[in-house]
């Protein structure tokens, strides 16, 4: 029975709900990828990085399906992923796969959206990025690169994206030789633009900030919050280490277009006080959804 409780807490059962949730965006990432590959980089001679970039190469040597390419490429890191990972993962980096390969193949033929080299590059780089974002948020992974990159870095004193930023220079050269070199360098920002669109699809563009405020005048600061700007406030006990004073923290969270306001604020009711304004990526649960201002 202790056993049967340790393995749920530790693979918990996804609900039909939320199988069906990830199956659904996980195939409209794989084809939203597709499209950026087949109808924007592919007829212009650009290429992505990772295991999609090598299968663009071998495309062009070698006049065979890009979607075989990439299937049998990554077939070795599902095995690999679904050893170190976990099933779930690599179940869903599987689904997303075969749904990647089967989409290239049919947007083979396809006409290209555009001749310009520069918007095929920018569009398909979004386009693209926006599909292995989603893909990737929701619980799978359309290239094995990543994947052999993170086993790299448990075994060398490397991270992870050293690892693929060193795999991908070496694809990127390579198609140099093959491509040419200005395709080369279209290549290379067209994998920039994805690369900062999948963050974007990942974090969101709320771009929530946390914010934690030092200051005798706690009460009245933490009022002004709730009161001018609808956010609740959270009052932590510290302790200076120099001075053995007790101090009371705010914490709080606000939006990037409220940090303004919340310096104001403070610097309002006490100039002295010690404030200190971070990123963060999610914010789920508490008390922390912003209420009307009164």
């Amino acid at each position: 029975m202790e056993q049967q409780i340790k393995a749920e807490l530790q693979h918990p059962k996804l609900t039909k709900l939320k199988v069906l949730k990830r199956g659904v965006f996980i195939l409209l990432g794989a084809i939203m990828m597709a499209l950026g590959i087949e109808v924007f980089l592919v007829p212009n001679l650009i290429m992505d990085g990772g295991i999609v970039g090598i299968s663009i190469i071998l495309y062009n040597l070698t006049g065979i399906g890009i979607g075989l390419f990439i299937f049998l490429l990554n077939i070795p890191f599902f095995f690999i992923g679904y050893k170190q990972i976990g099933k779930t993962f690599a179940i869903s980096t599987l689904f997303g796969i075969t749904i990647l390969s089967l989409a290239t193949s049919y947007l083979h033929h396809v006409a290209a959206f555009t001749q310009d080299v520069l918007l095929a590059t920018v569009f398909g780089g979004i386009v693209l990025g926006a599909g292995v974002g989603l893909v990737i948020r929701y619980g799978g992974a359309l290239d094995g690169s990543e994947i052999l990159a993170i086993l790299l870095n448990k075994k060398f004193p490397f991270s992870v994206g050293e690892f693929i930023m060193l795999f991908n220079v070496f694809i990127f050269a390579w198609g140099g030789f093959v491509l040419g070199w200005d395709r080369a360098m279209y290549s290379v920002l067209a994998y920039v633009i994805a690369f900062k669109t999948i963050d974007i699809v990942i974090d969101g563009f709320d771009e929530s900030k946390s914010a934690w405020i030092i200051s005798d005048k706690h009460e009245d600061i933490g009022d002004a919050i709730m009161a001018r700007l609808g956010r609740g406030v959270t009052y932590l006990k510290g302790e200076g280490a120099y001075s053995g004073d007790d101090k009371k923290v705010i914490f709080t969270i606000v939006t990037r277009l409220e940090e303004a306001k919340l310096k104001s604020i403070v610097e309002e009711l006490d100039p002295s006080a010690f404030l200190a304004v971070a990123d963060i990526n999610e914010v789920r649960g508490g008390r922390f959804k912003k209420r009307d201002i009164h």
